[in-house]
């Protein structure tokens, strides 16, 4: 079997104090390119990623979605496709070097999406809120209830087959992108895994789980988004 083409995409908003560590643990013979999608930033997140290496694409309408849909819009310009693409968050919580581990099941097992599931794996004291450990539990027992299919965690760092990715057709611009493709694998019967990663606490302050605000938002448009695609 050839060598998949694996393109790497990581939203970014004022992550320059984190970036440069992500990229350099990325294991760049695994991996064709890296694309920072600089989600409006008002520091040196993106000269920092330059430096380091990777594409930097520029999204200034805020929203974790809309970072995401931008680094898609530059793949889907490339003349050569990549079999699989890797989401990866820029705030050094997620350990870079376990992309191996995430897209084994797809080489291997031709698996559709693989989740790398903090709740399975070693959890970091600290590195997440307990707002965001109910939310996840919350989240993933109702797709379990709706959906029937099981996940333990809405996790940042997964890695999607090119193909699957086309298929689920994202939407979403915000809060709710990493459970609007847990939800639409889940109705079109897509080959899902969780395999258990490494989770730490991340750098700086989380624009999520960070404010009361920002956690009342990402609740609300997570369960809003699992209900709406119903």
């Amino acid at each position: 079997m050839p060598k998949p083409i694996i393109d790497v995409i990581i939203p970014a908003y004022n992550e320059e104090l984190s970036i440069g560590l992500v990229l350099k643990d990325i294991p760049n013979t695994a991996v064709r390119e890296v694309i920072v999608c600089n989600n409006n930033s008002s520091d040196n997140t993106a000269n920092v990623a330059e430096s380091a290496g990777a594409t930097v694409v520029h999204e200034p309408t805020p929203g974790y979605g809309n970072a995401c849909l931008k680094g898609m819009e530059h793949v889907r310009n490339k003349e050569i496709k990549p079999d699989i693409i890797v989401f990866l968050d820029g705030d050094y919580s997620d350990h870079p070097e376990e992309l191996t581990k995430i897209v084994q099941p797809i080489i291997e097992d031709d698996v559709d999406l693989v989740i790398g599931s903090r709740a399975l794996g070693n959890l970091e004291k600290g590195s997440m809120m307990p707002q965001q450990v109910f939310g996840n539990w919350l989240a993933t027992t109702l797709i379990k209830l709706i959906y029937n299919v099981t996940f333990s965690d809405l996790g940042p760092f997964r890695a999607v087959k090119y193909n699957a990715l086309l298929k689920i057709d994202m939407q979403d611009k915000t809060f709710g992108w990493t459970v609007e493709m847990q939800v639409k694998a889940a109705k079109l019967k897509l080959n899902c895994r969780e395999v258990p990663v490494t989770y730490r606490k991340r750098i700086g302050v989380s624009k999520v789980s960070g404010t009361i605000k920002g956690t009342i938002l990402a609740g609300h448009k997570i369960l809003w988004t699992i209900f709406k695609l119903i």
